[in-house]
């Protein structure tokens, strides 16, 4: 060993089968910091009182976002336990890190790298702790629990920010705005020979050189370093339908994901997933190897991952602003599909009485099979980049996670009458069961204009920024990301006045008499429509809604888009 004594993890001291607890990890990670080349920094605290804590690495004395970027460095910003029973990257880190600067055999890493590492992101999901919280596991010898205290999965919280944890992420993620991510995982499911599998973005909801950098040139090398060192590797598996043999995707990710908000934020995030039936030895030295490979190739490629993120957000505002190309909003998977050699095993189904249908029993021989592979997406949804978005001071909670997202805003001081484009829902369709402790809806919208006083303390959202492509899924009702979608405007859903049917007849009678355009098209429904024929209550909210007592802000968006000024 030709390392000091407290240099050595808990996990080799357990024989490989052990992570430590919090404070423990907290404190093996704040020792690199007698180097001179690490510090820790605590950047939240969690709902039960724990601090979140990140630790930056840099040999000349790189410690601040301004110092990295001025000193030409790339920032790569690693995240362990946002599942906090997915823990190997903590245990993987305290081993690169003690090479980095304790052994040095891997010390040429930090000559164009800031490493901005986060141990355990999950912290109080890390320390509810049990042998039984990962059933398809195999160790450690106790893990953490998946969600937070809150029971909110934070790997589903980057847009709307839900979480105390994911909100001081985002803070930080906008003040140091690394040049590439690692989020480490493990996943379960389906038995497989693979380590070790891998996700990064590669569709339209990422800049195009982005993605053909990662995909052609990064992830070539980091597959046959990991490879080499023993690790089968492949990409990750999302399941087709119910069975392995149906096949697996790899479709855009949503920006609710860390790989989908990278790509919204113009930035590459690996996804770095274990098996997690592979014992927790294999896990953490394969995460190792994937991530040192990535820290190799990144910093032999410093300058051109930071020229890549500076024009990927330059385009982005100049083909969605300047050039006005229609916004790829809504994405789905297409049915074309490749065959892919899988490295798997033989299984059989076997029919059990505990269930009473057919459960599969894999074995421990090698099998491999041609399976699709679902790798197509086309765009459902697009729409026009508007000059700016309005948003009423009454919603600062809103522009509140806007700003946690770097979204810059500028806040009027005098009312000012515009011509603006409002959104009325329609199809309202609300999910049958919370999700991430939201009522979800998804909908669809006419757009219509109308001259409108913007009061003094409205919010303008610019979309002129490098931000462009958070911000339109955050203030486009129909992304599966927005304040819309995860239910911040479900009140605008209902209606709050009624009118009594004995005091809405004689305004209807008197309605059908001043006008006629009304009476005909109220005899056409009568005609053509028999559910709206024999039902009162829609034959009476009919005139209802067309009268000057009708809620005019009903199922109307209250977010206005500001169109350019030459399409007025």
């Amino acid at each position: 060993m030709n390392f000091p004594p407290g240099y050595l993890t808990l996990f080799e001291r357990s024989n490989f089968f052990e992570s430590p607890c919090y404070d423990d990890t907290m404190k093996y990670f704040s020792q690199f910091e007698q180097t001179g080349k690490a510090e820790m920094f605590t950047f939240g605290i969690s709902p039960q009182g724990r601090e979140l804590k990140f630790i930056v690495v840099g040999k000349d004395g790189d410690f601040t976002p301004q110092s990295a970027r001025a000193n030409g460095k790339a920032v790569v910003l690693i995240q362990n336990g946002i599942h906090a029973g997915e823990i190997e990257g903590k245990d993987a880190c305290m081993l690169m890190l003690r090479e980095m600067l304790i052994t040095k055999e891997l010390s040429y890493l930090l000559d164009h790298l800031v490493l901005v590492i986060i141990p355990i992101l999950n912290v109080d999901g890390h320390e509810r702790t049990s042998p039984f919280n990962r059933p398809n596991q195999n160790g450690p010898a106790t893990m953490g629990w998946r969600t937070t205290s809150w029971n909110l999965n934070l790997n589903r919280d980057y847009m709307k920010a839900d979480a105390p944890e994911m909100k001081a992420l985002l803070q930080l993620y906008r003040d140091w705005l690394p040049d590439f991510c690692i989020d480490n995982h493990s996943t379960d499911g389906a038995n497989f020979r693979y380590h070790i599998t891998y996700g990064i973005e590669q569709h339209v909801n990422i800049d195009r050189e982005l993605a053909r950098w990662a995909i052609e040139l990064l992830m070539p090398f980091v597959v046959e370093r990991t490879e080499t060192a023993g690790f089968v590797t492949g990409p990750y598996f999302e399941l087709y339908g119910e069975e392995l043999h149906e096949g697996f995707t790899d479709w855009p990710a949503l920006p609710r994901y860390s790989t989908g908000y990278a790509a919204a934020q113009n930035r590459l995030c690996l996804l770095v997933e274990t098996h997690s039936l592979k014992p927790f030895k294999n896990r953490v030295f394969s995460t190792k190897t994937m991530n040192t490979a990535v820290l190799e190739f990144i910093n032999s490629q410093h300058k051109e991952v930071r020229d890549l993120n500076y024009f990927a957000d330059a385009n982005t505002v100049h083909e969605y602003r300047h050039e006005r190309k229609l916004f790829p909003l809504v994405f789905k998977g297409t049915d074309e599909f490749e065959m892919f050699s899988f490295k798997g095993v033989e299984s059989t189904q076997e029919e059990t009485d505990i269930t009473g249908s057919n459960v599969t029993r894999y074995s421990d021989v090698p099998a491999d099979f041609e399976i699709p592979f679902y790798r197509k997406a086309e765009t459902t949804i697009e729409v026009e980049v508007p000059f700016a978005y309005a948003i009423p001071p009454e919603f600062a909670h809103l522009v509140d996670i806007l700003k946690l997202h770097g979204i810059e805003t500028k806040q009027i001081h005098d009312g000012e009458k515009l011509s603006v484009e409002r959104y009325r829902f329609i199809d309202i369709e609300f999910a049958p069961k919370p999700y991430e402790g939201r009522q979800r809806v998804s909908c669809n919208v006419e757009l219509f204009r109308e001259n409108t006083f913007l009061p003094a303390g409205t919010f303008i959202v610019y979309t002129q920024q490098r931000t462009l492509r958070v911000i339109m899924h955050l203030l486009e009702p129909q992304s599966a990301d927005s304040f819309v979608s995860w239910g911040c405007f479900n009140a605008f859903f209902e209606r709050k006045e009624y009118a009594e049917p004995y005091v809405m007849e004689p305004i209807a009678r008197k309605m059908l008499e001043d006008d006629p355009k009304l009476r005909e098209e109220f005899e056409a429904k009568l005609a053509d429509d028999d559910e709206f024929k024999n039902d009162p209550g829609v034959r009476l909210n009919f005139f209802y809604e067309h009268s000057p007592y009708f809620d005019k802000c009903e199922r109307v968006y209250p977010i206005m888009r500001i169109p350019h000024k030459n399409s007025q």
